[in-house]
């Protein structure tokens, strides 16, 4: 059974946000053992100039690298766009190339640290729209349940 992580940049605020992570969190339960490390936004000014938000994801950086394992997905604007179907591929070809884990790394509101970036075996973008930052973990953690239904063979994935 395959370890997903999920690394993330500060804690759910919406209780309807935290409500869908914990079904999907329980869904995911029969296909893999999830753990979702959620670790301390970097405080920042209202208006940080670009040198204090360098100063921010680099120290979030240092807390995520600690947290790494496995296969590495770095969740980033610039990454590469996958349908689900491609998603479950690589969820299932993971263990085939000799790793037990997978840790996805969701940055804060700012990205993520390029050292983090370029640590990733792949970066990973959810689409080129913008969607509020919290919503990101509530997504992705669907669209890891829906590749495992596809590898499954589920119905969920129509």
């Amino acid at each position: 059974m395959l370890n997903v992580k999920i690394i993330t940049i500060g804690k759910l605020k919406e209780k309807y946000l935290k409500d869908a992570c914990c079904e999907y969190s329980k869904r995911l339960g029969r296909f893999c053992r999830l753990e979702i490390t959620e670790l301390d936004e970097y405080r920042l000014p209202d208006a940080p100039s670009k040198a204090e938000i360098e100063k921010a994801l680099d120290a979030e950086g240092e807390a995520i690298k600690k947290q790494l394992s496995g296969y590495i997905i770095a969740m980033c604007i610039e990454g590469k766009q996958l349908s689900s179907v491609k998603l479950s591929e690589k969820l299932g070809q993971i263990p085939l190339s000799g790793k037990s884990s997978v840790s996805f790394v969701i940055g804060s509101s700012f990205g993520l640290s390029a050292k983090i970036k370029s640590t990733a075996d792949l970066k990973l973008s959810m689409s080129e729209m913008t969607f509020p930052h919290q919503l990101a973990r509530v997504m992705l953690l669907e669209q890891i349940y829906r590749g495992f239904q596809i590898l499954s063979g589920g119905k969920y994935h129509k």
